[in-house]
């Protein structure tokens, strides 16, 4: 148990020494010295330096091998968009398909060529599967991490039963995890939530999600599904959500909400550096949103402050029940934080109480886009590590 503890520790925090990881465990110096010399012998860790010296000898530091030919399979999702990429236990990654279309909402179709885009990839980093330690599977939805399913799809579709498809597919263990816990998870480990307890890591994409981290723990919910920001019914329009419902945040505070304001503005004869291209898909409709607006373009601001001005009467109701440490932007749409950011102060001021909100602290990413593949990595360490050590 504590040689997988010490190897999470490394691939978390890069390097220790022995006194460093005693403090962490609260275990004795000999308790941990046994531990290390185990992962030395079994050639899963190295050496790494000397600690700064505090005043005496210096301390050895470790860290994971980076000579393992270890990896893992990440496959992240959103609502039409799917990215596979292949990790090293550095954490870095070594081969990566990105933003193929390919809707959720076609759930036969999407499953084929989930894996087609992994079998490719497997095969372009001529990787053999035995190399690989699991595969982890990011995606929006119900999803039940215990059961290893997606609730929001019915249990006769294929994507209720993605975990086991992948598993049966490349016979390696896999996990299933919400996209907007993963990058929670991610945020927490290495973003910008790693010195908080509380914090609320809202995912910007083509739809609205939370992660939440409570007493520094991921926080779920009782039956797993907490979190559906979107849902909350702020909104005025008419708009029916993909829940089927009218009212959410999500159909006036996402990225698809400002790319479509964009489209009507345009149609109604406003002027914008926007209307130059055609676009043909909303990836490059929301990524030209995104750089026209950091470029200076008013129709894109205006569209992005809109979606920022509806997150922050969504963050006003988070603070008011959570009353959290930090909040932050993360995701896709956290590159334009800049110019979000001052809607979302605005609506945080009019509907949060002062008190309350002097209280929390907003922020954006630094990891946004990649936050979901580095959370989905990094929770198929947290769960699978221990057959490193079982197979050395």
């Amino acid at each position: 148990m504590m040689n997988s503890q010490i190897l999470k520790a490394l691939y978390f925090q890069e390097s220790q020494s022995i006194a460093q990881l005693s403090k962490t465990f609260n275990k004795s110096i000999p308790v941990i010295t046994k531990s290390i010399n185990s992962l030395l012998e079994m050639k899963l860790i190295e050496g790494n330096g000397f600690a700064t010296s505090t005043g005496g000898r210096r301390a050895i530091q470790f860290k994971l091998n980076n000579s393992l030919s270890h990896y893992m399979l990440v496959i992240a999702l959103d609502q039409y968009y799917t990215s596979i990429y292949i990790y090293n236990l550095e954490n870095k990654i070594i081969e990566q398909i990105t933003d193929q279309y390919n809707p959720l909402s076609c759930e036969s179709e999407a499953l084929q060529n989930i894996i087609s885009y992994a079998d490719q990839l497997i095969t372009q980093s001529q990787i053999p599967l035995a190399n690989f330690i699991a595969a982890g599977v990011s995606m929006p939805g119900f999803v039940n991490t215990q059961k290893g399913v997606n609730d929001s799809y019915d249990k006769k579709c294929n994507l209720h039963h993605i975990k086991k498809h992948i598993t049966d597919h490349f016979k390696i263990p896999t996990i299933i995890e919400n996209d907007s816990t993963c990058i929670a998870f991610a945020e927490q480990k290495f973003g910008a939530a790693q010195k908080t307890t509380n914090a609320l890591v809202i995912n910007l994409n083509w739809g609205v999600g939370l992660g939440m981290i409570v007493n520094g723990q991921i926080f779920k919910g009782s039956s797993g599904y907490a979190g559906e920001f979107s849902h909350i019914p702020l909104s005025h329009s008419n708009t029916l959500c993909s829940c089927g419902k009218k009212g959410c945040l999500e159909v006036e505070a996402s990225l698809s909400a400002a790319v479509k304001d964009v489209q009507n503005a345009l149609k109604a004869g406003e002027k914008s550096s926007l209307e130059a291209e055609q676009y043909n898909n909303l990836l490059a409709q929301g990524d030209a949103l995104l750089e026209n607006a950091l470029q200076g373009d008013q129709l894109a601001i205006a569209s992005l402050g809109k979606i920022g001005y509806m997150l922050g009467k969504g963050i006003a109701t988070l603070i008011h029940i959570l009353n959290p440490e930090v909040i932050i932007i993360s995701g896709r749409g956290a590159k334009a934080g800049a110019i979000l950011m001052p809607q979302i102060q605005t609506a945080v001021n009019e509907f949060c109480i002062p008190r309350l909100a002097s209280t929390t602290q907003l922020k954006i990413s630094e990891i946004n886009k990649q936050a979901q593949s580095i959370g989905t990595a990094a929770f198929i360490i947290e769960n699978t590590l221990q057959t490193l050590i079982t197979t050395n």
